[in-house]
């Protein structure tokens, strides 16, 4: 009996795909897909490559409007966020960079606000049922899930940076809730994008939204301040040009914590005997 041929799989639009070679030509490879074969141009074929082999892919359309495969990684994939930067305007909107060489279109209907050359913004990148292309929307919120958030209060989260408001920043929470960060609670520049570990600090009990914290509550922060800062000492010879009259920026961006969290690891080491300080610098005994 002969062996059957293993199926077609289905291709995703917008995503990676493991696609078969079919066949090579003088532009490239043809990948074989359910929607019928599809270039990969040569400048992203390895050396070595042959008929037969499985590869994957990231397929999207080109300016043509043509399905084709790249071994480029891009930025976002479908039904994600990400931070991109807005590479130029034209006619039906602005275009994104997203690391490939055809730029990604955020309609201006998708804008909450017009964006501007330069500016980096939050999207979430979908497939549009009626052009059957993938486009962006800053209008992020939407896509957030409207389930309650399963997570008790101090519990470690996911945190994208979305954008900053006058009390700090919104965030999305593990990829499916908005969130709030304070910004008393930030001590360095953040970007749309960005993403980064926090706490949950709240679910507020009056509409289920987030209250969320770079910082570990209560006692476990300051003891796992104390063991960061013990073990910098330790990685720099026994001492750290950091001390009570060290400003907050350069705390921050030598132990990524808050300067009084500093100064309470820093009391914490000294009532153990561990450190001897100065104003501007901290020696282990």
């Amino acid at each position: 009996m002969p062996t059957p041929y293993p199926p077609i799989q289905e291709m995703q639009l917008g995503d990676y795909n493991d696609l078969e070679v079919a066949r090579e030509t003088s532009i490239g490879l043809y990948l074989t897909s359910d929607d019928g074969d599809l270039l990969l141009p040569g400048k992203y074929v390895a050396p070595g490559t042959r008929v037969g082999d499985v590869l994957r892919v990231f397929v999207y359309r080109d300016s043509e409007d043509r399905l084709i495969a790249t071994t480029q990684r891009p930025l976002a994939v479908v039904n994600s966020f990400a931070g991109l930067s807005v590479r130029d305007q034209g006619p039906a909107g602005a275009f994104l960079d997203w690391g490939l060489e055809k730029d990604l279109l955020l309609p201006f209907p998708n804008q909450r606000r017009p964006v501007r050359v330069g500016e980096r913004v939050l999207v979430y990148v979908y497939l549009d049922d009626t052009t059957d292309r993938l486009v962006a929307t800053t209008k992020w919120a939407g896509f957030l899930s409207d389930e309650p958030f399963q997570g008790r209060s101090g519990e470690e989260v996911q945190l994208l940076i979305a954008d900053e408001t006058d009390l700090g920043y919104n965030v999305i929470v593990n990829g499916t809730h908005r969130g709030l960060l304070y910004a008393n609670e930030v001590f360095r520049p953040l970007r749309p994008g960005d993403a980064l570990p926090g706490f949950l600090r709240q679910v507020r009990p009056q509409d289920g939204k987030l209250d969320v914290t770079l910082r570990r509550p209560g006692y476990a922060e300051a003891q796992a301040a104390t063991d960061v800062l013990l073990s910098a000492l330790r990685d720099n010879q026994g001492r750290l040009p950091l001390g009570d009259k060290s400003l907050s920026d350069d705390v921050y961006r030598r132990l990524g914590m808050s300067k009084k969290v500093f100064k309470q690891a820093l009391g914490a080491l000294f009532r153990r005997g561990l450190v001897e300080l100065a104003p501007e610098e901290t020696r282990l005994r």
